[in-house]
């Protein structure tokens, strides 16, 4: 995703087709708005930029997400952060897959 400043434009940024589109053009439009004010986008958008990054990962890797999500969302035995240990691999190769080379 681009950001506005340091010779790049929003135009630049690549499209996110499907889900995730609607949460992009508020992230480029807030990002247009902080350009605007005294606050830099990065703090007046912070709530936008994980929502988009979250929306992608799910949507790229909904399985991996979902079990990061269920076996990491707290703290249990041995067993468990040894399951959480494996889901955060997992999504971490299934993400590695989807990068452009």
């Amino acid at each position: 995703m681009s950001r506005t400043g340091g010779g790049r434009s929003e135009s630049a940024a690549v499209p996110v087709p499907g889900p995730c589109a609607s949460v992009q053009r508020a992230l480029a439009e807030c990002h247009r708005r902080a350009s605007l004010g005294p606050l830099k986008p990065e703090v007046l958008c912070r709530h936008l930029n994980r929502s988009l990054a979250e929306c992608l990962v799910t949507s790229c890797c909904p399985g991996e997400t979902e079990a990061v999500r269920t076996l990491c969302g707290s703290a249990g035995t041995a067993l468990k952060r040894s399951q959480c240990q494996r889901a955060r691999i997992d999504l971490s190769l299934c993400l590695e897959a989807h990068q452009e080379p």
